[in-house]
């Protein structure tokens, strides 16, 4: 194990950890006002002026979302600006939120843990890409219940791309027909949810999720995600019931779910278990 690979992985964790928070705050955003402002001009109908305004980029400076300030890179630095300041904003001292440095920390954790299991290696790389594309989709639709196509698409492809490399250890075959199962297999559910309900119980952002991920582990690694998923639900569900905490109607993301359990296969196959190839043994 090279102790200065994984080190020089965490530290790179770290920064894209910090552009990571960029991406899952102002990519719903700016996807949100670029649909607003279509629907309007479809309309024929006058846009509110702090619609209008014009929406930061993702690679526009950082600025307070509370006061507007942009931030110094002394107010940026991943999570020890962060504790430096006591979790509030230099300027305004409106509270800044834990999931700034947890995501940071989390990415960087992610890029190590690659480095710890294949080196200083494009393998470690492109999985290290991939997790850190899973956690911001599981944030932004926790947030919004989006799974945008900026994301899920790269995702997918990329996904592909390795597998034909060689890069993910999954055979490319595997790959192809995981991502078409993928799509597939949640897009059929959803047909006949809504044709025995009426309404629609999945939107088409979990379907190109789930063949992003069938891409990257492999069709036999999708019944145990969907399992993983579907029991995560289940359990947060009836959690909100019992401590009343949540209403009976309530929509809950599916997305999380399913990156979660993806997470945790992703993690058995860096520590040396890939249980996609132990059931096909």
């Amino acid at each position: 194990m090279d102790k200065f690979s994984i080190f020089v992985f965490a530290i790179l964790g770290l920064q894209f950890g910090s552009f990571l928070n960029v991406v899952i705050y102002r990519l719903p955003k700016r996807l949100q006002r670029e649909w607003r402002s279509d629907c309007a001009a479809y309309l024929d109908v006058t846009i509110p002026v702090e619609e209008a305004a014009p929406l930061l980029n993702l690679h526009t400076r950082s600025q307070c979302p509370q006061c507007g300030t942009t931030l110094p890179l002394r107010d940026l630095l991943p999570v020890l600006s962060f504790l430096l300041l006591r979790g509030r904003c230099a300027h305004c001292q409106h509270p800044v939120s834990w999931r700034y440095p947890l995501v940071e920390l989390a990415v960087m954790a992610a890029w190590g843990l690659c480095a710890a299991r294949w080196g200083a290696s494009w393998t470690a790389v492109v999985w290290a890409c991939c997790v850190t594309t899973l956690i911001a989709l599981a944030f932004i639709d926790a947030d919004t219940q989006l799974l945008p196509d900026e994301l899920t698409q790269p995702l997918l492809w990329s996904g592909l791309m390795a597998a034909s490399l060689g890069l993910t250890d999954v055979p490319f075959l595997h790959a192809f027909w995981g991502a078409i199962a993928g799509y597939m297999s949640l897009w059929l559910i959803a047909q006949v949810f809504e044709k025995m309900h009426g309404q629609a119980g999945m939107g088409a952002g979990d379907f190109k999720l789930f063949a992003a991920l069938g891409a990257w582990l492999g069709a036999w690694a999708l019944p145990a995600v969907v399992l993983g998923a579907s029991v995560g639900v289940v359990g947060m569900a009836l959690a909100g019931r019992l401590l009343r905490r949540s209403p009976s109607n309530k929509q809950i993301p599916f997305g999380p779910y399913l990156i979660v359990a993806a997470l945790v296969m992703v993690w058995l196959k860096a520590t040396g278990f890939d249980l996609a190839n132990a059931w096909m043994v």
